[in-house]
């Protein structure tokens, strides 16, 4: 028997490399995916669904390195379930509602962001984090980008 589950999706924060004891690099971040229906009273109302993913070895140092956050992605994995229940994770949030958590071990992982809008993602999450230099040429390209909510 086997699953496959494909994502097309938005990274919701960028990777997180480790390695585990044996050296082996696991990088793990979330993809958001979005559903756009009309619902029974003819309103248009979006879905939302987060997964975790976890990608091992080569891959997850390859995501580590060219993923960053807002990036579309294609991701071909299979679901993680709970060992003991064989279903998605369940846990209980801090007001007491029960959530469950969807995980996926990505076996390909596919960047769908186009080259310049990366860099401009780079530049955004780049100027966030650190004061720019001033510009020596002017250029609008050195200023630094305002960061704005993904629109998920």
């Amino acid at each position: 028997m086997y699953h496959k589950v494909i994502l097309i999706g938005n990274l919701g924060r960028d990777p997180d490399l480790r390695y585990t004891p044996q050296g082996t690099p696991v990088a793990t971040f979330t993809v958001a995916t979005n559903r756009v229906y009309t619902n029974a009273a003819g309103e248009q109302t979006q879905e939302t669904v987060w997964f975790r993913v976890s990608a091992w070895g080569r891959l997850a140092e390859t995501c580590n390195q060219y993923l960053r956050r807002g990036m579309r992605v294609y991701i071909e994995g299979r679901l993680v379930p709970d060992p003991n229940t064989g279903s998605p994770r369940m846990f209980t949030r801090q007001d007491g509602t029960v959530g469950t958590s969807f995980e996926l071990r990505a076996q390909v992982v596919k960047f769908l962001t186009p080259r310049h809008e990366m860099n401009a993602l780079e530049a955004s999450n780049a100027g966030a984090a650190t004061p720019p230099a001033t510009p020596a040429t002017g250029s609008v390209d050195d200023l630094p980008a305002e960061e704005d909510e993904i629109p998920f």
